[in-house]
Parts: C-alpha cells; sequence; structure tokens
C-alpha cells in the first residue's frame, strides 16, 4: 500500500522528479506544437502556390491588392530610406575621418543600403503595415464567418483571398526595396555632401567604384523571399485566427512579429548563400580601402 501511494503523493506535493518531468513533458509539447504549425503552414503555401499557377485571380482583385500594398506604401518606404541613408551618414562620419576616410564613405553607405538595409527596411515596413491589415482582415472573415460563406457558395478561398494578396507581395516588395535604396542613396549624398563638406566628385566617383550590379540583385533576391515569407504568414494568420476581437488583434500582432523573425534569420542564410555564389563567380571583390 505505502509503495502504490508514494507516487501519488509525490505529485501532489510537487516532487523534484515530477516537476523536471512535467517540464520535459511541457517542453515536448512546445517542439511539438512548432512542428505541426510548421507542417501546417507548408501546406497552406503548397496550396496558395498551386492555385497560383492553375488559375490567376481577378484582374480587378489583384490590381486592387497592389495599389494597397504598393502604392500606398511607397511614401512611407521613401521618407524611411532617406533618413536611414542621413543616420549611416552621420554615424559613421567621424570613424571614417580619423583614419583619413572620408570620400569612401559613400561605398559604405550605398553598400549598406543596397545589400541589407534596402531590402530589411522594406520588408519589415510591409510586414508591419501590409502583413498586419491582411492578418487582421482575413481574420475578421474567418469571425464573421465570411470565408465559410465563400466555401458553400463554391468559390476557393485560397484562390480568392490568398492568392491576390500573395502575388501583390511577391512582385511589389522589389519596387518597394529599390525605392529604399534609391532614397537611402540620396539622403546619404545628400548629407555628407551638404552638410559634411565632402568633396561630391570623390564621393560620387568612390561609390560608383564599390558598388557592383550584384549588390542591387543582392538586395531585390532578398525582397523576393521576405515578400513571399510576409504574404503567407500574414495570410495564415488570418485564416487561423481565434473567434472574437481578442483574436483578431492577436493574429495581427503574431502576423507582424513571426514575419519579422523570418525576416531576419532569412536574411542570415540568404546572405550567406549569395555570398557563397559571388565567390564562386568572382573570386577577387572590390575592396573599399584598396585601389
Amino acid at each position: 500500500m505505502s509503495t502504490g501511494s508514494s507516487y501519488p503523493n509525490e505529485r501532489t506535493s510537487g516532487g523534484p522528479l515530477w516537476r523536471i518531468s512535467e517540464g520535459i513533458a511541457d517542453f515536448g509539447a512546445v517542439v511539438i506544437r512548432m512542428i505541426e504549425g510548421l507542417g501546417d503552414i507548408t501546406l497552406f503555401a503548397w496550396s496558395a502556390i498551386l492555385w497560383m499557377f492553375s488559375r490567376l485571380p481577378r484582374r480587378d482583385t489583384l490590381i486592387n491588392n497592389m495599389y494597397a500594398i504598393g502604392v500606398q506604401s511607397l511614401p512611407v518606404v521613401a521618407i524611411i530610406g532617406a533618413f536611414t541613408g542621413m543616420v549611416l551618414a552621420v554615424q559613421s562620419f567621424t570613424q571614417f575621418r580619423n583614419f583619413g576616410l572620408e570620400t569612401q564613405l559613400g561605398g559604405m553607405i550605398n553598400k549598406s543600403m543596397f545589400r541589407e538595409l534596402g531590402p530589411v527596411l522594406a520588408a519589415t515596413m510591409l510586414a508591419g503595415r501590409v502583413g498586419s491589415a491582411m492578418a487582421a482582415e482575413l481574420g475578421t472573415m474567418r469571425v464573421t464567418e465570411q470565408i465559410d460563406a465563400l466555401s458553400a457558395m463554391g468559390a476557393n478561398p485560397i484562390h480568392y483571398l490568398v492568392v491576390p494578396r500573395f502575388l501583390s507581395c511577391l512582385l511589389l516588395i522589389p519596387s518597394l526595396t529599390i525605392m529604399a535604396i534609391f532614397m537611402g542613396v540620396i539622403g546619404g549624398a545628400f548629407y555628407c555632401v551638404q552638410f559634411l563638406g565632402i568633396d561630391y566628385h570623390h564621393y560620387s566617383t568612390n561609390s560608383q567604384r564599390f558598388v557592383e550590379n550584384w549588390d542591387l540583385f543582392y538586395g531585390v533576391a532578398k525582397s523576393v523571399v521576405f515578400g513571399a515569407v510576409i504574404g503567407i504568414i500574414s495570410c495564415y494568420r488570418g485564416f487561423n485566427c481565434l473567434p472574437g476581437a481578442e483574436g483578431v488583434g492577436r493574429a495581427a500582432t503574431t502576423a507582424f512579429v513571426y514575419s519579422f523573425v523570418s525576416i531576419i534569420i532569412l536574411d542570415l542564410l540568404l546572405s550567406i548563400v549569395l555570398d557563397h555564389i559571388y565567390l564562386a563567380i568572382w573570386p577577387v571583390a572590390p575592396s573599399l580601402f584598396g585601389g
């Protein structure tokens, strides 16, 4: 009897073995939920891609989504890009001046905007402004049973709701990235020449010598992947929204958080892959401090 009752007493008293087993069980449950969620979103993305290639969405629906995602985001992206270029100039000028390399400042600013800051800023802006809005909109449609009504009428919700948003994110984020890069380059050059007194001829010459066509491809290639991930994650969170106003708000928040984390992780992975490709094609890269 005493042997049979010792384990229940340890469970109710919260003994060390019970706490360890509960911690392991909780960790295992988290891992299982992560794997299930990854599989679910993979199937969701595969379904959207199949519908995208099998039948294009209606033109008016696609144009409306493109306008909301791309055109309305351009002013904010332009402002953020311009001031980011100026901030880079302010933060880097003192360090470059200590080595007598003020005229090389343009190469650093442009390289940073082309490769990293341009695509990441555009993707973060898209995730915050558009991704959250898409998740909230689709979440509201899920809560009010509009998605179920589409299915009842014979329309596929993924083709009608997800594919236009996914295509808009995929096709227009390169334009937003190029705008962010362009404004960052203009903003950095304007501040360096007008406020820091750097000679424009040397600034522009070093900028053109250091930045290559590959850098533009580098940033645009990243942005395409970022746009696809933002579109899928935002639509997925909206489709799987919990009931009520709290569920809609949580869907919008988690859409941005998951998108931003994915952007940072993919930025690292894509940088490694693209750098290896570049070094395999062009073993010698131009140096900021060399001739």
